[in-house]
């Protein structure tokens, strides 16, 4: 195995890590975490769990995959289910009773969150840079050479430069097999777009093959096959594209919805967290009637399989938390429908 390409994080080297939805990194105890979105306190990292040292196994009371991988040393299993309230739940109780510095009160939300503090981070592995890694390397495996091919030949279809291809999951951690996938981002919301009509297009030639296993899946259409193998592609934003930081909000949790709605903008859809600006609120049952002013003005996700799941013009259903987002700076206020809240297993969104 090769040495993975990865920023060694260390107390004096912080600043030379921007923390972007997308990056994973390690933990001096082990973890495996992906960052979660774009805004992070200046001494944190928000994130979700991927992977937990098989030393750990018996701490979280999960469903657990069967394989196991192996990251370095470090024997790693991981969740059956990944996004679920339950395991969120189960996962910042065992933090809490166990590594309680993985555990943060955030006040711009008044709840407490899964949360790595920067000095407890060890690896850091950015998309883009792995992928950089693989392509240098002297001597490469059938699925780093596979996966060199696909985002050549996506590059050269799409006119995308090959600067803005990352590479992560298993690959991106040279933790790979013989089975596992090609999982690949691209950079910015126009490069999204340019790269979902080319997939689309070599489809219809023949030179890959689309993979649904439900209706979101046919509705992103994200998932493929590239020869015997399956790929995936999701969006992050560029560093311009960045409009927001933490702190510049604050967030109010109001009550459970359900609704139908027109999607009017689908600009940020593509990300994590995916927002859609919406119209036409149209409520599904007596609960989710409203007064005129705390009608939503968009719906956030937070969970990645319901990015980019409807267009604009696209009609959608909703499931979620209603919120009254305050500016602290100017003290405007609006509301928004959060679909991932934590509470609830039963929040989404179901293109119409």
């Amino acid at each position: 195995m090769h040495a993975p390409d990865c920023i060694e994080v260390h107390a004096t080297v912080h600043d030379n890590w921007v923390p972007m939805d997308g990056d994973t990194f390690t933990t001096r105890k082990g973890f495996v975490f992906n960052t979660f979105g774009y805004e992070h306190p200046e001494d944190r990292v928000f994130a979700f769990l991927k992977y937990i040292p098989a030393k750990y196994h018996d701490l979280f009371r999960i469903n657990y995959l069967d394989r196991t991988w192996k990251h370095g040393k470090q024997q790693l299993c991981r969740a059956e289910k990944l996004y679920t309230a339950q395991n969120y739940t189960t996962f910042l109780e065992t933090f809490r009773r166990h590594f309680p510095d993985y555990v943060y009160f955030c006040p711009f939300r008044a709840k407490e969150v899964i949360s790595v503090p920067l000095d407890s981070i060890s690896e850091v592995f950015v998309p883009r840079q792995c992928l950089r890694r693989i392509t240098s390397l002297k001597r490469k495996d059938s699925l780093q050479r596979m996966t060199l091919d696909f985002v050549d030949m996506l590059s050269n279809e799409s006119g995308i430069a090959c600067d803005d291809f990352g590479v992560h999951g298993s690959v991106a951690l040279d933790m790979h097999s013989d089975k596992s996938d090609i999982d690949i981002v691209v950079y910015g919301s126009e490069n999204f777009r340019k790269l979902e009509s080319t997939v689309d297009r070599l489809v219809k030639t023949g030179k890959l093959g689309y993979l649904f296993s439900n209706r979101l899946d046919a509705a992103r259409r994200f998932k493929g096959r590239y020869q015997d193998r399956i790929f995936m592609y999701d969006a992050i934003r560029k560093p311009e594209e960045v409009n927001t930081k933490y702190g510049a909000f604050r967030y109010v949790p109001l009550i459970q919805i359900r609704f139908d709605c027109v999607v009017e903008g689908d600009s940020e859809a593509m990300f994590r967290p995916a927002t859609y600006r919406i119209a036409k609120y149209e409520s599904v049952d007596s609960n989710s009637a409203l007064a005129g002013g705390c009608v939503p003005s968009s719906v956030v996700s937070m969970i990645g399989c319901y990015r980019n799941v409807a267009r604009k013009g696209d009609r959608m259903r909703v499931s979620g938390m209603l919120e009254r987002v305050e500016n602290v700076a100017t003290g405007n206020v609006f509301y928004q429908v959060v679909v991932g809240t934590g509470r609830n297993e039963d929040e989404h969104i179901w293109p119409l």
